[in-house]
């Protein structure tokens, strides 16, 4: 899941540290963050993620911090009839339970994580099974609870123009690993695309190399057949699992036709968006890339 991933990163970072991690099992009602949602806190205080978007992470704090002193793991739960609800309630109407366990080999063993990011690295998903009673965790699908760590999210945009570059802030903020594609050296620079990967090889061939899975998004801009369509037919030769072309309704039956004689199948062709991005009567680069970008996540948590 891809709101893990500073968790996750953070854990590679603190290596060796004692720590504590917090994990919310189970959600009721309005819950602020997903089951599955973590927190790790290292024993000088400071913390990455979050289990409620800062209604009970105080209390998380000082429970971390008792059991990485040595106390047992424990589940806490929380919600708007605890006693204490003004103090470390959810305000929201939910409630959760979070499991507070030790960084340890009698916890969450360190080298989940270093499994959980090589499953990730190589596209893979990674389950992790936790047993209540005695706080442990372990590679499996069978316990109280199983956490299901997904490859992270990827975006292929293929066409550096101004939709791109919104698009591609957006990527960013939600955490989604982006490359832009275009062959085109004058469109595809650092100063228009801060913060991710370029690729000038022509679409099919990049598309290829990167290998998308259905944790990948292609969407491609451009609208030069030459670009989209080559990127295209390389992306549904491949379990990904968002492809999307800009264009009119009208453009977008002249691709079909141009794709179909190409030899792609009639299922394939289905799988494609066109227009890209949700019809929310969309004007200008920023609100198109928006609409693309809601399409995206809508499809990726469809798939969960």
């Amino acid at each position: 899941m891809s709101g893990n991933d500073g968790v996750l990163a953070a854990a590679q970072a603190w290596k060796g540290a004692p720590m504590a991690l917090a994990t919310v099992v189970s959600t009721w009602g309005s819950a602020p963050r997903p089951r599955g949602s973590h927190m790790l806190v290292h024993a000088d205080g400071r913390f990455e993620g979050s289990v409620s978007g800062g209604c009970v992470e105080t209390d998380i704090l000082t429970t971390a911090a008792d059991v990485i002193a040595g106390a047992p793991a424990v589940v806490k739960r929380y919600g708007v009839a605890d006693a204490a609800a003004w103090e470390v309630g959810l305000p929201c109407g939910g409630e959760i339970a979070v499991l507070v366990q030790p960084v340890s080999a009698e916890g969450f063993h360190p080298q989940l994580f270093e499994a959980i990011a090589a499953a990730r690295a190589a596209g893979h998903a990674f389950d992790v099974a936790t047993d209540f009673a005695t706080g442990r965790s372990a590679p499996g699908s069978e316990g109280d609870f199983v956490n299901r760590y997904d490859p992270p999210h990827r975006l292929m945009i293929v066409g550096a123009v101004q939709i791109a570059q919104a698009l591609a802030g957006l990527a960013r903020e939600l955490g989604i690993r982006t490359h832009v594609i275009d062959p085109r050296g004058r469109f595809l620079t650092e100063e228009r695309f801060p913060g991710v990967t370029l690729d000038d090889r022509w679409p099919d061939e990049a598309v290829t190399a990167l290998r998308p899975d259905p944790a990948t998004a292609v969407v491609t801009l451009s609208h030069d057949p030459k670009i989209d369509d080559a990127a295209l037919i390389a992306a549904l030769a491949h379990p990904t699992g968002y492809v999307a072309a800009l264009g009119s309704r009208r453009s977008h039956a002249a691709r079909l036709e141009r794709l179909a004689a190409a030899g792609v199948s009639a299922e394939s062709l289905g799988r494609i968006e066109g227009p890209a991005g949700l019809d929310i009567g969309a004007i200008g680069p920023a609100e198109i890339a928006l609409s693309i970008a809601a399409s995206m996540v809508r499809s990726f948590h469809d798939q969960a």
